[in-house]
């Protein structure tokens, strides 16, 4: 079951959910790629979330009140079937929660009163104030169980001002390992309506990453990365992770993220591990990681080299493969045979460290962002390795107090939606930082479906759909950092996902096709064949293929000029106009905010013969005779 029918079903028959009254919620926070809010308020706080764990899923509500209150019950009803296990599996429940009690029952719940889990429950439903049985909640959840868990941390928070809510409340123990966090932010009353579809939400300010940056950089002056090792650049993506090192271009090279009750630290060059310039700042990730446990410290076999460095150090060290004795682990990001283990390890409290880059294998590999074995672990955690790479040079630490003006990208993005959507005028330094945001947006656009990232890619999807395109000329030049440039880019990317709105493709459907015949040998290089047509600015052209051809390496291809302008320094068009898609199915649809000739690319060495391909949506081409 996609995240989008569990969804369905948890809100199935409600419209909507009233949170006022005295019960202050709390906001949380989601990460991971299971996690997705149920119900956010229009301020855009997720209130009642859900996400999966192992065999095992979670729903989460913001003040254990609610499981009381009537106005919930029917909510209720549809997360506890949805939690079950098994239609014969008991509930498990408080003593104190009377009215759930007897909803359940008279709903044809077996439920039994329990002050804590025990065994033969298939179901928890607990509040989040006690981490006594945290561990064994963990496994039961992992094993298959299903927990409905309620609490507000704004209080604990209040009487806990030194510590890390995120860390430390009792019950983001148990709900972190499935990505739902529990803040010590009050979260918005009232009654608010259920979406038809998963709800978007921005970019979780309130985290503060400084005393991670002080500890990471303590008694580091620079981060030397010049030399023989060519690093990647990172993607940060998650609403827990944090840069680093960064170039004098807002290109990150290290990162550091929460994960569940872990942490961790990616390097874009396993080099780095064993260059002495960055014998310090490494020594101090890995006491970061390790959390004041003096654990052990796995090692992959391939980083022997920093493994004798850390026994230089006394630090105890140990040659293996994940293991469950270690406190954190060190690994290269070019190999995910053990990527559920690692994921599993640090979300249950473990540290990662780990390095690689991704240049190199995508000389060889397409997909680096969804494909590339270290984005198979990291993407999960919010980070991603690019096939782009990173400037070498020496550059001067983060400072830990200049958090607000330091380039993070999805605090950026989630500020340039806003601003741009209610007009505003932007500032720094979010207005030199456009270039980068429009570089980053396009690698956020193609990264694999999650919750959390497909919803940001909505957000920005109707961002498109609700702006006017900027009328770019050679009389009128948009300058490269500019919100005219990144919307330009913006509608290509929404191209990609095949999500531009085109209001007249239905009724282009209803048309009648034409019909082309198209040469598909091809002895030599890759050739473009012209169709003779042409789509129309902001239209979907549909073209059915036979099954012969599909999966032979043939493209549709809209648009002649294929050049890319990015790094020009103003535009008079928009940089990249061309849009290619596989033929990986019959029927392929095709958009183009630009419009352009429409083509059929022949892979190098094709012996197709000439196929038959219908086309919908679609004009003729302009026939232009020279001399006239």
């Amino acid at each position: 079951m996609s995240c989008n029918e569990d969804y369905c079903t948890l809100v199935q028959g409600i419209r909507s959910v009233n949170f006022s009254g005295n019960s202050i919620p709390c906001k949380l926070l989601l990460t991971g790629d299971t996690a997705f809010p149920v119900l956010a308020s229009p301020g855009k706080h997720v209130l009642i979330a859900a996400s999966k764990y192992g065999k095992g899923r979670m729903v989460v509500m913001s003040h254990e009140a609610f499981f009381n209150l009537p106005q919930f019950m029917d909510f209720l009803k549809n997360a506890i079937s949805w939690l079950k296990p098994s239609s014969e599996a008991v509930i498990g429940i408080n003593n104190n929660l009377r009215n759930l009690e007897q909803t359940l029952l008279a709903s044809g719940h077996t439920v039994e009163q329990i002050s804590g889990l025990k065994k033969d429950v298939g179901v928890l439903v607990t509040n989040g104030y006690r981490d006594s049985q945290a561990k064994e909640i963990v496994t039961f959840i992992k094993e298959g169980g299903g927990v409905l868990i309620g609490a507000q941390a704004w209080h604990w928070a209040q009487t806990h001002k030194d510590d890390n809510v995120l860390c430390n409340f009792p019950g983001n123990k148990i709900t972190s390992v499935a990505g739902i966090y529990f803040t010590g932010q009050c979260g918005e009353g009232g009654n608010f309506d259920v979406c038809e579809k998963i709800p978007w939400c921005p970019f979780y300010k309130d985290v503060r990453f400084s005393g991670d940056l002080k500890h990471l950089t303590k008694g580091v002056s620079n981060m030397d990365i010049s030399g023989q090792s060519v690093p990647s650049e990172l993607l940060l993506h998650g609403p827990l992770t944090f840069p680093i090192g960064l170039t004098n271009s807002n290109q990150c090279f290290f990162a550091g993220a929460y994960y569940g009750r872990g942490r961790v630290v990616v390097g874009t060059h396993e080099g780095y591990l064993s260059k002495p310039q960055l014998k310090t700042f490494l020594l101090n990730a890995i006491s970061w990681l390790d959390k004041g446990r003096n654990g052990k410290i796995g090692v992959a076999k391939q980083l022997a080299n920093f493994a004798s460095i850390l026994q230089t150090e006394d630090l105890q060290c140990v040659l293996s493969d994940i293991i469950p004795e270690v406190s954190v682990y060190c690994c290269t990001s070019y190999s995910d045979g053990e990527a559920e283990k690692v994921h599993q390890f640090v979300a249950e409290g473990g540290g990662l460290l780990i390095a690689g880059h991704a240049w190199y294998w995508s000389y060889s590999h397409p997909n680096v962002l969804s494909q590339y074995p270290g984005n198979k672990i990291l993407n999960k955690l919010g980070i991603s390795i690019l096939e782009r790479t990173a400037t070498q040079g020496i550059y001067p630490v983060l400072d830990p107090q200049a958090e607000a003006i330091t380039y993070h990208f999805p605090r950026a993005v989630c500020q340039l939606i806003s601003d741009l959507k209610s007009g505003a005028e932007l500032k720094p330094p979010l207005n030199t930082w456009l270039s980068k945001l429009r570089q980053d947006v396009s690698t956020f656009m193609r990264l694999p479906e999650s919750p959390l990232i497909s919803a940001l890619q909505e957000e920005l999807v109707h961002l498109v759909h609700g702006c006017c395109m900027p009328n770019v000329s050679k009389q009128c030049p948009a300058k490269n950092c500019s919100k005219e440039a990144f919307m330009m880019c913006l509608a290509q990317e929404v191209c990609r996902l095949d999500k531009l709105q085109d209001p007249d493709c239905e009724s282009a459907q209803c048309n009648p096709p034409v019909t082309i015949q198209i040469d598909a040998t091809n002895p030599g290089d890759d050739a473009w064949r012209s169709t003779g047509l042409y789509l129309p600015p902001r239209k979907t052209a549909i073209l059915v293929f036979p099954a012969s051809a599909v999966g032979k390496g043939l493209q549709v291809q809209v648009g002649c000029h294929s050049d890319d302008l990015s790094g020009a320094k103003e535009f008079c068009r928009a940089p990249v106009v061309v849009h290619r898609k596989g033929v990986d199915d019959e029927k392929v649809s095709i958009s183009s905010v630009w419009g352009g000739l429409l083509y059929v690319i022949v892979k190098a060495k094709s012996q197709l013969g000439n196929i038959q391909i219908s086309v919908q949506g679609v004009e003729l081409a302009p026939l232009f005779i020279k001399g006239m």
